[in-house]
């Protein structure tokens, strides 16, 4: 009988690896303009209104309603108001020319549309509205109030968070640095593209695709990336990559190798120079992903089929990698929508690449083994399928967008 532990639920797995990511020690200022995917490692407090004074989000007239009881009123315009200049206090019984963007004057409470305004002779105007209280005005503080935390420690930046950080005045941000991540592949069969073309290739000899995601994955989670290349299917090599990562990544992240064939030696040399303290999942694809030590460095080992280190680097290593830097939500978005195909049970937690059509379900990629990558071009998301539980044309299922999980 096998003594091998049994597999690990996913959901089970993914605490525990996030368990062991505490964030990482340091953080470093970056320009705003750069920040983009980074983590923000202090809470940002805004030291001012935005907008800092009422402005108009017209143009058009700037008036006061009492000055205006029916349609059809003929008043002079007292002064013209332009973005980025000062406004006077507004006259009695007279309106203001105000632009998009303008500070509202002293005295006006509403802002008449060009478009419901029309000139008579060259400085008076007949408004041809009523204008509502507080019409087209954008009030100081409307967007963010002085003291306000506008971004919390852990928001992930993306360009809208940037662009609101600038509003405040911040040219730099303060960011948990990045986690250095050692990359490399095992395989004897691994040919790089480029070194040998394809009418050459030796019988059995693939080419590293997984490198290349891979490395993309990482840089995409503001990872440093260090690419040691390519193993062979050596247990003295294998310890020597994984001692050579450890001196000076905070990660170490292989592909292939830890499964349990005899060419496969990433799990006992990691055994042999730390710990594995996580190995095989209960997920299909990705099922001998494994978690463990090297040194002070985590170590992390996707499976070779480049499909299972895809997906598991997206539900799996992405979170932790995030964590690291001390992200919060780190949870993906999971939407209900119909299945318009028919599927198997599996024993194991199944994620079937799929793709929404124009009738608002789900299709399904035709051929779902891990080892057909073209599937993971071809979908916009993910099917996750619980355990033992078939889908039949027309069920409700979980879809898991692909673009957040690879922003």
């Amino acid at each position: 009988m096998s003594s091998r532990p049994p597999l690990r639920p996913l959901d089970e797995a993914l605490a525990e690896l996030l368990g062991h990511a505490r964030p990482l020690p340091g953080e470093e200022r970056v320009a705003t303009f750069d920040a983009d995917g980074r983590v923000l490692a202090q809470d940002l407090v805004s030291a001012l209104h935005v907008p800092p004074q009422d402005n108009s989000s017209m143009d058009g007239y700037a008036v006061r309603r009492a000055e205006i009881p029916d349609e059809g009123v003929v008043l002079p315009v007292s002064q013209r108001i332009a973005a980025g200049h000062a406004a006077q206090p507004l006259q009695a019984g007279t309106v203001a020319r105000i632009f998009t963007g303008a500070p509202v004057p002293e005295g006006a409470d509403a802002i008449v549309m060009q478009e419901y305004a029309e000139p008579v002779g060259e400085s008076s105007v007949r408004i041809l509205t009523v204008p509502g209280p507080g019409q087209w005005i954008r009030r100081a503080g409307e967007d963010v109030t002085r003291g306000a935390v506008i971004l919390q420690r852990g928001h992930r930046l993306d360009p809208a968070a940037c662009g609101l950080a600038a509003g405040i005045g911040c040219d730099t941000l303060p960011v948990a640095r990045r986690p250095k991540v050692a990359l490399f592949s095992t395989g004897d069969e691994l040919v790089m593209p480029g070194t040998v073309p394809p009418d050459r290739m030796a019988p059995g000899a693939i080419y590293n695709s997984n490198r290349f995601f891979l490395r993309q994955l990482l840089a995409r989670c503001g990872c440093e990336v260090g690419d040691l290349g390519i193993v062979p299917d050596d247990r003295q090599a294998t310890i020597e990559a994984l001692r050579t990562a450890a001196r000076d990544h905070d990660v170490i992240l292989t592909s292939g190798g830890v499964s349990v064939g005899e060419e496969d030696h990433i799990k006992p040399a990691v055994q042999q120079l730390g710990s594995l303290d996580l190995w095989q999942i209960a997920m299909k694809p990705g099922k001998p992903f494994a978690y463990g030590r090297v040194g002070e460095s985590h170590f992390l080992g996707l499976p070779g089929n480049p499909v299972s280190s895809f997906i598991t680097f997206l539900l799996l290593v992405r979170p932790f990698l995030l964590k690291l830097q001390g992200a919060t939500g780190l949870a993906p978005a999971v939407l209900s929508l119909r299945a318009d195909f028919d599927w198997k049970a599996d024993k194991r937690r199944e994620f079937l690449r799929v793709r929404r059509n124009a009738e608002g379900g789900l299709g399904l990629f035709p051929n779902q083994s891990s080892g057909v990558l073209t599937s993971t071009v071809w979908c916009d998301g993910f099917v996750d399928n619980p355990a033992n539980q078939a889908i039949a044309r027309g069920d409700t299922v979980r879809f898991l967008p692909l673009a957040e999980l690879l922003a």
